[in-house]
């Protein structure tokens, strides 16, 4: 049924009967992107460990969630599978195109700038603007690559293979603690560390007693089918395209080319709003497609797989994700609603830095629980901001004139008002300067895609804070000491920082360059001048514009989590960004961006 080649495999008599033991030093219940992450990452840069990844299904086996976001491609880069991804010929995602907000206008939604998007021959190396696009998977490929791959660096695989118990120390305790895995073949797999990438299934966290919590306004039900030879609707350059998020009055519709000729069609609505439809799966998917005016062109002559599938897809966290010696990744950890496109990306980024807390553990060069503290806080963080960020997508369309007390609820268990500067605050408060060294992320969006966001959704345009202060005072005031986690080649290194609650304040890099800058002056004009002056006296010209653009963002996440004490004096002067060739702020920053880009895709010096 399946082999091992590593491990240490034990036979002990048990009241007659033969048990057969494996020891390992790592055990991995899951084999999906994020199993596959965690051991081949661990593998590479620890070889020695005995790792084994137990995976119950028969891969290539189809699965939803195909959609990623650029992150990805760094991580699949680190692992050393970026070419047999990029060989499979996905098609190459540069943004999405959607059907939602106030008005029910299409709008386009890019993470690389289209004109500057160039043909390039497939397969593609990881530079350029590869960097800064992603890929949409057909998982039945994806997965079984990934899989193979861990293999290919020492992992070993279990497949099929069943775990039919977890056993438990201290269950539903904070000191809970894996002894075993037991598996259906009766074989006992004992490990020094346990993972669990069993998905929203949780093997381990649920044996483990762990809780999670759930918002009850996000109980949204997913049915979707595949389909061959629909049409594109936009594709850019060789196998470039978006996907497309298309809003009903009752749910939304996506529509995800994953293939050359198979696309991944689906529907979501609120579980309430199936149940009193009265409906099939099938029956309510099929007219909603057929319906659809953006989906049915598409699929007027197109063939469906016909076999309509269905999963809850609601949002939840669970309280603890790394204990004595397990952690938990991926949909195991949490998940947020899949219209951000986050779930691929918060499986191979929870995973990628579960790896690294265990490689820096089995190091011991750092306190062991103030690296499970770090990797709990920073996951939870992460998956707690898409949750906010997915509640404030839906709370904010009015398209949805079916669910306007759906809305009305999720805004109001939210706390959330949907004006720019009330929902701007929100999003803030759990997204920026929170375990980030680099400080200034809103979920998977960079803080000017964030605004753009909530500027489109709002009808109204956010500006950039810092472009309208005249002074930016430093507030440091009942800060701590303490350490982030800078993460690269297989090692985290702690980073000096200062803390208030539950945000982080680096004192190196970027942020210590401002920190220095507004030690010297108040005032925000001559500060950024400064900034400004020690950049083009460090980067060459085509660098100065990306360097400028990553402080703003740093400054801007100072200010929306109190580092930065910002005021409009009247009479005084606010910042001038055309003192810096740029047009007006936003404007400028926007174009000063699509420039870098564009200059980086032809160096391949992409960030």
């Amino acid at each position: 049924m399946y082999a091992t080649t590593n491990v240490v495999d034990r036979s002990r008599a048990t009241f007659g009967l033969r048990l057969h033991i494996m020891e390992c030093d790592v055990a991995i219940i899951g084999g999906g992107p994020s199993g596959s992450t965690v051991s081949t990452l661990l593998k590479k840069y620890n070889p020695a460990l005995r790792v084994v990844v137990i995976e119950r299904e028969v891969f290539p086996r189809d699965h939803i969630g195909e959609s990623q976001l650029p992150a990805i491609s760094g991580v699949l880069n680190e692992m050393g599978v970026w070419d047999k991804v990029e060989a499979a010929n996905f098609p190459i995602k540069i943004g999405a195109s959607l059907t939602w907000g106030r008005d029910q206008e299409s709008w386009d939604f890019d993470f690389y700038d289209v004109e500057s998007f160039v043909d390039e021959p497939r397969p593609a190396k990881f530079e350029g603007q590869r960097r800064s696009t992603a890929f949409q998977v057909d998982r039945a490929i994806y997965d079984d690559i990934l899989l193979n791959h861990a293999k290919s660096c020492g992992a070993d695989v279990l497949q099929p293979a069943r775990v039919a118990k977890v056993h438990v120390e201290n269950e539903g305790t904070p000191i809970a603690r894996i002894e075993s895995l037991e598996l259906e073949s009766g074989e006992q797999v004992t490990a020094r560390w346990y993972v669990d990438a069993s998905g929203n299934v949780g093997l381990m966290r649920r044996a483990l007693g762990v809780k999670v919590d759930a918002p009850k306004v996000l109980e949204n039900i997913a049915f979707w089918d595949y389909w061959e030879n629909t049409e594109w609707a936009v594709k850019i350059g060789v196998g470039a395209t978006r996907i497309q998020i298309r809003s009903l009055p009752w749910g939304w519709m996506w529509f995800i080319p994953i293939g050359p000729t198979r696309t991944s069609i689906g529907l979501v609505c609120p579980a309430a709003y199936y149940k009193q439809s009265g409906k099939s799966p099938a029956e309510l998917y099929n007219e909603t497609a057929r319906a659809h005016p953006q989906i049915e062109p598409l699929i007027r002559n197109a063939t469906q797989r016909g076999n309509v599938e269905s999963t809850r897809d609601w949002s939840y966290l669970a309280k603890q994700v790394a204990g004595e010696n397990w952690f938990l990744v991926g949909e195991a950890a949490g998940f947020a609603d899949p219209v951000l496109s986050a779930g691929m990306t918060l499986a191979h980024t929870s995973s990628r830095e579960a790896a690294y807390t265990l490689l820096e553990i089995e190091r011991a060069e750092i306190d062991a629980d103030w690296l499970r503290n770090w990797y709990n806080d920073k996951t939870r963080a992460n998956i707690n901001q898409h949750i906010r960020f997915a509640e404030y997508w839906y709370a904010s369309n009015g398209c949805f004139t079916d669910l306007r007390e759906h809305c009305r609820e999720i805004a109001r268990s939210a706390g959330l008002r949907l004006s720019p500067a009330e929902a701007w605050r929100w999003l803030a408060q759990g997204g920026f300067s929170n375990q980030d060294i680099r400080g200034y992320k809103l979920g998977s969006f960079d803080i000017g895609a964030a605004r753009k966001l909530v500027g489109m959704f709002s009808g109204e345009d956010e500006k950039l804070a810092v472009a309208h202060q005249s002074t930016l005072n430093l507030n440091l005031s009942g800060a701590k000491d303490d350490f982030g986690a800078l993460l690269q080649n297989g090692r985290i290194e702690r980073i000096p920082c200062w803390r208030k609650g539950q945000y982080i304040l680096p004192k190196t890099g970027l942020h210590a360059n401002l920190v220095n800058l507004l030690n010297q002056t108040s005032d925000s004009m001559q500060m950024l001048n400064l900034l400004y002056s020690s950049i083009s006296s460090q980067f060459p010209p085509h660098q100065r514009d990306r360097v400028m653009l990553d402080h703003v963002y740093a400054l801007e996440s100072m200010i929306s989590t109190g580092w930065v004490q910002a005021k409009k004096v009247p009479n005084g002067r606010t910042i001038d960004f055309k003192s810096f060739s740029l047009r007006s702020s936003d404007e400028g920053l926007e174009a000063l961006h699509r420039r870098d880009e564009r200059e980086a895709g032809k160096t391949g010096n992409a960030q």
